[in-house]
C-alpha cells in the first residue's frame, strides 16, 4: 500500500457512514436510494457520502449525466481501502 491509499483509508474510517458505504459498494455496484437501506441511513445523508468519497478518489459515478438512479462503484483505490477495512 502507498501513503495516499493509507491517508485515505484513515479518512473514510474516521466516519462510520463512509466505512459502511465503501463496504457496501465493495459488494455491488448500487444507486443512492439501494446504498441507505444497506447501511441503514436516510437517503439526504447518502448524497453528502458520496460525494465525499467521490472527492477523495475512493468511488466514482458511472452516469453522471443522469438525474436519478445514478449508479455509484468503487475505484480501484476505493477497492484497495475495502481490503483494507475488512
Amino acid at each position: 500500500m502507498d501513503d495516499e491509499t493509507l491517508k485515505v483509508y484513515g479518512y473514510v474510517i474516521s466516519s462510520s457512514y463512509r466505512q459502511k458505504s465503501v463496504q457496501s459498494l465493495n459488494k455491488s455496484d448500487k444507486i443512492p436510494t439501494d446504498l441507505a437501506e444497506d447501511i441503514g441511513i436516510r437517503t439526504n445523508h447518502i448524497s453528502k457520502v458520496l460525494r465525499e468519497l467521490k472527492e477523495c478518489g475512493v468511488a466514482e459515478c458511472i452516469n453522471e449525466e443522469k438525474r436519478k438512479n445514478r449508479v455509484y462503484r468503487l475505484t480501484s483505490m476505493g477497492e484497495d481501502v475495502a481490503k483494507l477495512i475488512d
